[in-house]
């Protein structure tokens, strides 16, 4: 895949955090993402329900962890060895695996168990087909140690879920991107912003974006992975992380987040990382049914299941994160 580098017509890549702040176009980046992703009005489902279609935005994987690699990729070169971890169906594992190979590195990942549903088996699979390796722990501290141990020797290290200050510029990129679209009349101002809630990078970059643009948007996150990772500490921190990285390369001042910018809602994680839910499962029923869209039962129909209920009472954006041709191949 042919890789331009951040100065290079950023505009035309559908970069507003440029814009925004000239400076950081000087930062490295692979360039491997479509955008802007669309908006679509799912009203079949909800009254004021839109979903922003981030599963569409690249090829031949979508999802937003695009956003945070387009960052944390740059500099890449052939012939690198990258090193990241997650659990043993991890969307940010196979991101990783899927465009660190076409940048010509090789990518070692380190996994863990976790409770598999059908999604997860088909992402596990993928990673084990694109990855140069790909073994699979008994536990987290397990999976981190190797990989620590392959650092050693060289690995350019990828944070789990890509949430690192530098893969966060991709998600306040992706939220002023909506606030552009907010702003060119494709769909009203919504009260909150729906998302699953996993290392928070999403989230953090959400809220930053909105508090840049002046919008009163809340993010809502939808956790879907422990208490001890999804933490409103570590989202608040990860924003505050991301604000001295700009304030510091651009000379700006970053608004800081109001404490009412972030909701975490906790009900809907079921237990387990990777375990359904009969919530989840009904929501995505009627995403498939009503708009034709394929939810996967980790992540986007949990939060989904949220989504629906918010939009009963105000306007609401569900962030679509997963692609589902992870699921069918296509």
């Amino acid at each position: 895949m042919p890789r331009r580098r951040a100065n290079d017509s950023h505009r035309a890549d559908g970069m507003p955090l440029f814009d925004r702040y000239p400076a950081l176009s000087g930062l490295p980046r692979a360039v491997l993402g479509r955008f802007p992703t669309p908006v679509e009005e799912v009203h079949a489902l909800g009254a004021s329900l839109f979903v922003k279609r981030d599963d569409l935005s690249a090829d031949p994987l979508g999802g937003n962890k695009v956003r945070a690699l387009e960052f944390l990729l740059g500099g890449v070169n052939a012939d690198d060895r990258i090193v990241t971890v997650g659990a043993a169906g991890s969307t940010h594992a196979l991101a990783v695996a899927t465009y660190g190979r076409r940048l010509g590195a090789e990518v070692l990942v380190g996994r863990w168990k976790q409770e598999m549903n059908s999604a997860a088996e088909r992402v596990a699979a993928r990673i084990e087909s694109e990855a140069t390796a790909s073994p699979v722990f008994r536990s987290p501290v397990a999976a981190y140690a190797w990989a620590w141990r392959q650092r050693l020797t060289g690995g350019k290290w990828i944070a789990a879920g890509g949430s690192t200050p530098a893969g966060v510029l991709g998600h306040i990129n992706a939220g002023l991107e909506l606030v552009a679209q907010i702003d060119g009349g494709m769909l009203p101002p919504p009260r909150c912003v729906v998302v699953p809630l996993g290392t928070g990078g999403t989230m953090a970059g959400l809220a930053l974006a909105f508090a840049i643009a002046g919008h009163d948007t809340r993010v809502v996150g939808v956790r879907v992975v422990p208490r001890i990772v999804a933490r409103r500490r570590h989202v608040m921190g990860l924003a505050h992380e991301t604000a001295r990285l700009i304030e510091r390369v651009t000379g700006d001042r970053v608004p800081k987040l109001s404490a009412d910018s972030l909701e975490i809602v906790h009900e809907a994680y079921g237990g387990a990382y990777g375990r359904e839910t009969d919530a989840s499962r009904r929501a995505a029923d009627g995403m498939r049914s009503g708009a034709r869209i394929t939810l996967d039962g980790t992540y986007s129909a949990k939060a989904f299941a949220v989504a629906v209920e918010r939009a009963a009472r105000e306007p609401t954006v569900f962030w679509l994160t997963f692609d589902s041709r992870t699921l069918t191949g296509s």
